[in-house]
């Protein structure tokens, strides 16, 4: 790209941020934030491609002066780690939702590869599964306990070892994003046929109805694993489509980008191996309505965090920027 079309594709947001600095406007340092990535994305480019130009000396100046705004002031917070999941992270998501749309399209479709597979043949679920699985829960089904697998073990260390497993499967389905967004595919279709085999297994027995014990937990823990892929995605498609930047460029930003999502999703692991090692195992003695009201509560607390809030955040403080460039 000519310097003079990267100059008008980019100068007017450059003047939005320069004015909110230059005018001092009291606006969400973590919103100031979010522009200053899209900065140092301009000013990495621009040390590539036009090493010794105006356009890098104006980019440097500004990149200095915005740094100095927001984190010396972010340093003077006592709460940045609060501030990460309550402002930082939302406001960066929203503009990657499209991913996670695609992410749980993908995975969904693995889902009912699953179900359809395991209606049509009935040594599918063996074979995802696996004959000890299977097996040991034929066993349970006839003794009348379908989910005595999740009464196993004590409490503390079912939580534990559950958190850490679920985190590693978050970390492969990002990883594998290295290998051009393919080996992401790979995990999140993995677990999908798994998940499917496994609810079509339930209801070849007639008792469809057990898995929502399963679901107290898994609500959470299938949702953040789709969105673990999606952090793995946003990985590999900035190799494959790196729009106005080099490959190298993009990697480098979109696996930053990948890891942040895959930091946001540790509270959640925990919560959900919370919910499996120590209230799961007493589903089946649970009421109705709690289970079901823990069930909806996940649902809401994962689709609200990931989807309505960066929405909302957005809309918040995206036009305070604007309205300053406005009036400046």
């Amino acid at each position: 790209m000519r310097e003079a079309s990267f100059v008008k594709q980019n100068k007017e947001k450059w003047m939005v941020f320069e004015s909110a600095l230059h005018n001092n406007a009291k606006i969400n340092p973590d919103a100031l934030a979010s522009y200053y990535i899209h900065l140092t994305n301009d000013l990495a480019y621009a040390q590539t491609y036009y090493p010794e130009s105006k356009t890098l000396l104006y980019l440097n100046a500004l990149a200095s002066e915005a740094h100095q705004k927001i984190y010396i002031t972010k340093r003077e917070s006592k709460n940045k780690i609060v501030s990460f999941w309550k402002y930082e992270f939302p406001l960066f998501f929203r503009s990657y939702h499209k991913t996670l749309l695609y992410t749980f399209l993908i995975f969904m479709v693995a889902v009912l590869i699953g179900v359809i597979s395991t209606l049509n043949d009935d040594s599918f679920v063996r074979l995802i599964l696996g004959d000890g699985y299977v097996n040991m829960t034929i066993e349970n089904i006839e003794k009348g306990e379908p989910m005595a697998v999740y009464k196993s073990g004590s409490n503390i260390g079912s939580f534990l070892g559950i958190t850490i497993n679920n985190i590693r499967v978050a970390i492969m389905a990002f990883a594998f994003g290295v290998f051009f967004s393919v080996g992401t595919i790979y995990i999140l279709f993995s677990n999908g046929i798994m998940l499917g085999a496994f609810i079509t297994f339930f209801y070849t027995y007639g008792i469809l109805e057990k898995t929502t014990t399963v679901w107290l937990h898994g609500t959470i823990e299938i949702s953040v694993i789709v969105i673990a892929g999606c952090a793995g995605l946003v990985m590999g498609n900035s190799f494959l489509f790196p729009k106005t930047y080099s490959r190298r460029v993009a990697f480098t930003k979109g696996a930053k980008d990948g890891l942040k999502i895959v930091v946001s999703t540790i509270p959640f692991f925990i919560i959900a191996g919370f919910i499996e090692g120590f209230i799961t195992r007493y589903g089946e003695q649970m009421p109705s309505f709690l289970t079901y009201g823990i069930i909806a509560c996940s649902l809401f607390l994962i689709v609200f965090y990931y989807i309505i809030y960066p929405i909302h955040l957005n809309k918040l403080y995206q036009p305070e920027l604007k309205n300053t460039h406005n009036s400046g």
